[in-house]
């Protein structure tokens, strides 16, 4: 009897405890804010940002990137008044086309827009730098490249498929 109700105990506590868990990722995550909520309210729902980057007009990127393991970065833009005025996960490849700038963007244009990257590399086809993301597309694990010049400017981009799972099993 006490051993029934000993687990009975515990089984209760672990479905608080669950259910607590489940309520907190329901508030940290990014892409419930929305547009009008106050930049204050935002950073109290999901705590320090990953990245804080000034807007045109005097507003503010704030950015909340899952990087190095996870894959998506959301950037909440506020505006003059302290209202969030967009949330955009911005790792997504229906995106890449419109919003990566080839021969306009420089380094720090990259890092308000996609963050820390998840890895810098270099590669002997290209003199400079490739900074990489990694990102989800319907389920499948992609990369993002990013080229970078010695000058800091975007000279180009591509994506292929994320095959570090694939190393990590051999």
């Amino acid at each position: 009897m006490t051993t029934q109700r000993g687990f009975r105990t515990f089984a209760t506590l672990a479905v608080f405890v669950a259910a607590g868990l489940g309520l907190a990722g329901c508030v940290s995550e990014p892409a419930r804010i929305r547009p009008g909520t106050s930049a204050a309210e935002t950073l109290q729902l999901l705590g320090t940002p990953t990245g804080r980057y000034p807007l045109n007009g005097g507003g503010e990127r704030l950015q909340y990137s899952r990087m190095p393991a996870g894959f998506e970065v959301t950037d909440i833009d506020v505006d003059a008044s302290g209202k969030v005025v967009s949330v955009t996960q911005v790792l997504s490849e229906a995106r890449f086309g419109q919003d990566i700038k080839v021969n306009q963007w420089r380094q720090d244009d990259v890092m308000a827009f996609y963050g820390r990257p998840y890895e810098i590399s270099r590669v002997s086809s290209f003199d400079g730098a490739v900074w990489t993301w990694r990102y989800k597309a319907v389920n499948e694990r992609r990369m993002l490249y990013i080229y970078i010049d010695p000058t800091g400017v975007v000279r180009r981009y591509h994506t292929g498929d994320d095959l570090e799972l694939d190393r990590i099993r051999d």
